[in-house]
């Protein structure tokens, strides 16, 4: 496996109560690479990213991250690779009402054992690179829809992943906002050099990635 290979799907199948879901899937997400994945609603986009977020199991197949099988794993260390090495953007931000921009962001590092101190710091210096150092102490209610996207997006890399899941993260959005929304994760993700798949039904973004993987 190439060094480069962040993450690695090898013929991945999904069925449920005998319905299949999806059917031999095979991809490879490279570090600093940004792939679009498209197809119908109701194809098994979100359940793909389920399964390679090592948040449900495939009915067959495997799951590699830096080189590793996943399979076997326990869901203690599932959950520990999810914490530490994962970021998920979702079409809604499911930002939690009752705190602040700064204490959504802070929140997975709190979770990962850091101090209040430097949880706070890194979450002010990622929502800045977000362009949100204005809105630190606002709640989600008090944010605008992109600015809420923007906020879910400083939380999922605020503590540095290597791989990005993204389930419509514009989807939400108007076209202004989307491409905005757009540029800015592709952005991060060239920068941070993170492996990401993001869903999208908006061909018109999906071009801008540097692959399509179509279902």
């Amino acid at each position: 496996m190439s060094k480069d290979i962040t993450l690695s799907a090898k013929n991945l199948s999904k069925s449920i109560e005998g319905t299949s879901i999806l059917r031999d899937i095979s991809l490879d997400l490279h570090a600093g690479e940004a792939v679009a994945l498209v197809g119908p609603s109701g194809v098994g986009k979100t359940t793909l990213l389920h399964l390679l977020g090592l948040l449900d199991e495939p009915t067959t197949g495997s799951i590699y991250i830096f080189g590793k099988d996943t399979q076997g794993l326990s869901e203690k260390e599932r959950t520990e690779l999810r914490r530490d090495s994962m970021g998920f953007v979702y079409q809604f931000h499911h930002l939690l009402p009752n705190f602040s921009a700064l204490e959504n962001v802070a929140l997975p590092l709190l979770i990962q054992g850091k101090s209040r101190k430097a949880a706070y710091a890194e979450a002010e210096k990622i929502l800045k690179e977000v362009g949100l150092e204005h809105r630190l102490a606002h709640r989600s209610h008090q944010l605008s829809g992109g600015e809420q996207q923007r906020v879910a997006i400083a939380r999922a890399i605020v503590h540095k992943p290597k791989i990005l899941l993204a389930d419509e993260p514009t989807g939400n959005l108007d076209s202004k906002n989307s491409q905005h929304i757009f540029d800015m994760l592709v952005g991060i993700v060239k920068k941070r050099k993170i492996a990401a798949l993001v869903a999208t039904h908006n061909e018109v973004l999906a071009r801008q990635l540097d692959r399509i993987v179509t279902l």
